[in-house]
């Protein structure tokens, strides 16, 4: 009797830890480039945390980092240390006290924030002096390989782009369309990059919010097709390829 054909995988679906797992690491020239600017280095707040990826960098800079985000999923496989505690909180109601924080950092999640109310609370908690960055990185690059790229752009600007939020045009831009209210302050450019095969890089976009909202609106198929495309151009799939990010800054002296 022939036995069946194993089920395509599907490279969309990994389950609630893909974001902890797959989402890129931030250098750690980033945090050392944010204490350096905070007036002392008692108290850092990690806001809109995620799975702590800026979080768990500040550590070493901070006598004590607090991570907040309001997903309880995200807390949950939240990378653990010592120096870290982490709060279910969302950035327009942050559970601290007045005036304590040096450093107020938001990474890739500035987008999703009433800012009038979370600028009202950064300027409550804030230590004399604090800083507050909004950081957010940049739409990839990915090489070698024209093709990739060359599909990776069509995936992005046509297929998945009308499923992004309308705040996906914030990061885009590098938040400089963002209000920022506040005395600007420059830092060096910096990127962040990984060296990822076929798995983690899909396995990264499947942690996208437009990767989210075509599967909920039964695009399966269009994702299918990009991923068959995509591993089609990949080649070995265990080869890893470099992808690359610009990280963007806003940084204020509050």
């Amino acid at each position: 009797m022939p036995t069946s054909a194993p089920a395509a995988r599907n490279w969309f679906d990994q389950g609630g830890s893909a974001y902890a797992r797959f989402r890129p690491e931030y250098p750690p020239a980033l945090a050392t480039c944010l204490a350096g600017l905070a007036p002392n280095r008692s108290l850092a707040l990690d806001v809109g945390c995620g799975n702590g990826q800026l979080t768990r960098l500040l550590a070493p800079c901070f006598e004590h980092v607090v991570g907040i985000d309001p997903s309880a999923d995200q807390i949950a496989n939240a990378f653990v240390d010592t120096r870290i505690e982490y709060r279910q909180a969302p950035a327009e109601r942050i559970p601290l006290a007045d005036g304590c924080a040096s450093l107020i950092a938001a990474a890739q999640a500035a987008h999703w924030f009433d800012l009038p109310a979370f600028y009202r609370e950064a300027r409550r908690i804030a230590a004399p002096g604090a800083v507050l960055a909004l950081v957010s990185y940049g739409v990839l690059a990915l090489e070698p390989g024209p093709a990739l790229a060359e599909r990776f752009t069509c995936f992005y600007r046509d297929e998945i782009g009308p499923y992004w939020p309308p705040e996906r045009q914030l990061v885009d831009s590098g938040y400089v369309t963002i209000e920022f209210p506040f005395p600007e302050l420059a830092a060096a450019p910096m990127e962040l990059r990984c060296t990822w095969s076929l798995a983690q890089f899909l396995g990264y976009l499947s942690t996208w919010s437009a990767v989210r909202s075509a599967r909920e609106a039964g695009r399966d198929a269009l994702l299918a097709g990009f991923a068959d495309d995509l591993a089609a151009a990949w080649g070995d799939p265990a080869r890893e390829r470099t992808v690359r990010w610009p990280i963007h800054m806003r940084i204020g002296r509050l």
